[in-house]
């Protein structure tokens, strides 16, 4: 192998894969990079055996062949360099891949390519592709800031503790032309909805790892906005789902393409519709910034007493408005209070939330104005933006209980 490349593409495509390098493997491959040279472009690999990424950028291929390198050492390395061109050369009978750039010169060991795990990519993405790992499937075409607005407003629900793998996942629904995202963590529930353009699967559900959701926001934010991401559920292998980013025209610091392949989590997501409030007693508008800020302010106090935010709505009286305070207290540090205008309709109730949840909800709402909808201090509260509907966005939050 004899290829070479802009120091700038190389260091974002190892950016972009290495956060899939398996940290914990007993196989050493795993904490290795794939470099493979094949046709006009430069593919980099990595995988955990539970989310593999596959990236390309462009590079001038002199001779073909692959090989694995650690994938830390490598990217140490590349980061350190000039801004100028890296040229790789790879010798076969040592397994070490030979770097130049500048008058820096390294040689790094590597483990044959062929011990690394075959990795699917999307059929017909890239003539140059081999083919024995191209896989087909239903395509379905979704909007990139769209996407990431919908992951962003899902996955900080999700449980961060593997031990409830389930609920570490993102149902992914398509059903009627909606891709319908729903994540909860057992105390917290955000569902979002988007209408898809074009072919959609038989209607049916997965369940995504949310962190592998997150690295595809994450990677769709340098794609090009003008390209739909595609999203492939392979027709053979049914426990994997692609993404497929693609780059901006403009290659220099970026990427051709991206494909990201997540294991499916094999389970049964819980029946979250069964837990959203059908009615309320309670409704209350209030400016999202300004509660937002209340809450943030809350927070400070309520570090000391389980993050519990105390929120007390009270109703209109004549012509004047109703109002929402915000209350917090420490026995060592003090208390806080804030007060903000509201729209309210119904009877006055208090009820505490935690404050992390809150700010996490309301920190993913773009629109002006929030909308509470509350029974009882006991049952859960439903907030969703005003000019969206619950049909499109919705956040199912249960009450905390002080301690006595």
């Amino acid at each position: 192998m004899r290829v070479s490349c802009l120091q700038e593409n190389l260091a974002k495509g190892l950016s972009i894969v290495s956060r899939a390098v398996s940290t914990r493997s007993t196989l050493p491959v795993l904490g290795n990079i794939l470099i493979e040279a094949r046709g006009s472009q430069l593919r980099l690999a990595a995988t955990n055996l539970e989310i593999g990424i596959n990236c390309w950028i462009g590079a001038k291929v002199d001779d073909e062949g692959a090989i694995t390198v650690p994938a830390r050492l490598l990217s140490d390395f590349v980061n350190s360099l000039p801004p100028e061109r890296v040229e790789m050369e790879l010798s076969t009978r040592t397994q070490t891949l030979h770097l130049r750039c500048a008058r820096i010169d390294a040689n790094l060991k590597g483990i044959d390519s062929s011990d690394f795990p075959i990795m699917p990519t999307i059929s017909g993405s890239n003539d140059a592709e081999d083919a024995a790992t191209q896989v087909a499937g239903t395509a379905i075409e979704l909007e990139p800031v769209g996407l990431r607005k919908m992951i962003d407003q899902v996955i900080f629900a999700a449980a961060s503790d593997e031990s409830r793998p389930t609920l570490a996942g993102v149902e992914v629904t398509f059903k009627d032309g909606l891709i319908r995202m729903a994540a909860t963590d057992g105390y917290r529930l955000s569902v979002r909805s988007a209408r898809i353009e074009g072919a959609t699967p038989s209607d049916g559900a997965v369940i995504v790892p949310s962190k592998s959701l997150g690295e595809l926001g994450r990677i769709s934010a340098d794609g090009d906005e003008a390209h739909k991401i595609v999203a492939l559920i392979p027709e053979q292998n049914r426990n994997q789902i692609l993404f497929q980013v693609w780059g901006k025209p403009d290659t220099r610091g970026g990427f051709h393409r991206v494909e990201l392949v997540s294991q499916l989590i094999d389970a049964r997501f819980p029946d979250y519709r069964a837990i959203i409030p059908k009615k309320h007693d309670t409704r209350t508008v209030v400016d999202t910034a300004a509660l937002l800020k209340a809450v943030r302010v809350a927070s400070l106090f309520a570090r000391d007493n389980a993050n519990i935010v105390r929120v007390k709505i009270t109703g209109g009286n004549g012509t004047e408005g109703g109002q929402v305070q915000l209350m917090a207290q420490s026995a060592e540090m003090g208390d806080n209070a804030t007060e903000i205008d509201a729209m309210v309709e119904g009877p006055d109730l208090e009820i505490s939330f935690n404050a992390k949840y809150l700010i996490d909800v309301l920190s993913q709402i773009e629109l002006g104005q929030v909308l509470l909808e509350t029974t009882q201090a006991n049952r859960p509260g439903k907030l969703y933006p005003v000019g969206m509907g619950e049909d499109e966005f919705l956040h199912v939050v249960m009450p905390m209980h002080s301690p006595r």
